[in-house]
């Protein structure tokens, strides 16, 4: 199931993630907070994932009625904005010695990390982001690494959009691989221990010579048939050549 990043009030969400809402001066004192009920809401996510954070859920969590946190949050659509502001303000600010493409192999492995840490992240479409104080840093400090090399700023753009669609397709395929050793209890290993002998019967080397000659190759070498690391370091190596050449054309 995939949610979409802004499909709520958007208006109410920014005031929320710029605190531009002020509470009622009269009327019960507050007994919560934005940020520790958008805390909750993360922690819940990251541990059950996406389908189990509800207004409901979250107000089980913090110990009050669930009609209470309609003053704070108007809904779970604004909510889910909250959340993802909030972790994207956790990847690292810091400044890497060496050039471009060092600080943006950089960039690259934050963001990495980030959705492995949060790994519900990617099924937040964020084609309609709302752009928090969180998200909108984070923006800044990627672009500033690719800043003043001889780019337009559509060209940064863009190549900042391509390095973190590369980064969310390659942990999308980790995550999926992890999954699938949890949900069936066998490593990848044992998985091809067990129907190993029956591929190796249907292999045809005649009929199909160069899928079964990789295929062999690619297992060997990694001892399975995805390797999620690997592939991680090889993608983003040509990622990153690519952008190398551009950038040099463009000099």
């Amino acid at each position: 199931m995939t949610e979409y990043s802004g499909s709520g009030d958007s208006q109410r969400s920014l005031e929320l993630l710029w605190g531009l809402r002020q509470r009622p001066t009269r009327g019960p004192k507050a007994r919560l907070s934005i940020t520790e009920l958008t805390k909750v809401a993360v922690a819940i996510a990251d541990a059950e994932g996406l389908a189990a954070v509800s207004m409901r859920r979250v107000a089980d969590d913090l110990a009050v009625s669930p009609m209470s946190l309609y003053t704070y949050v108007p809904g779970k659509a604004e909510l889910f904005d909250l959340m993802l502001d909030a972790v994207q303000g956790e990847t690292a600010r810091t400044d890497v010695e060496g050039g471009w493409r060092d600080r943006l192999e950089q960039v690259a492995r934050e963001n990495a990390a980030l959705l492995h840490r949060h790994p519900w992240l990617l099924q937040i479409g964020g084609s309609r982001p709302s752009l928090g104080p969180g998200m909108t840093a984070k923006y800044d400090h990627e672009l500033r690494t690719i800043d003043g090399i001889g780019l337009t700023d559509v060209e940064m753009d863009s190549i900042l959009t391509l390095v973190l669609g590369y980064v969310a397709s390659a942990v999308r395929g980790a995550v999926d691989a992890a999954q699938a050793v949890r949900q069936t209890g066998l490593t990848d290993e044992q998985w091809w221990e067990k129907h190993g002998p029956l591929l190796a019967k249907i292999a045809d080397p005649v009929r199909f010579p160069v899928a079964t000659r990789v295929g062999t190759a690619a297992g060997q070498a990694h001892n399975t048939a995805y390797d999620p690391g690997h592939a991680f370091e090889f993608g983003l190596a040509r990622v990153l050549d690519g952008i190398e050449a551009f950038v040099e054309s463009r000099a």
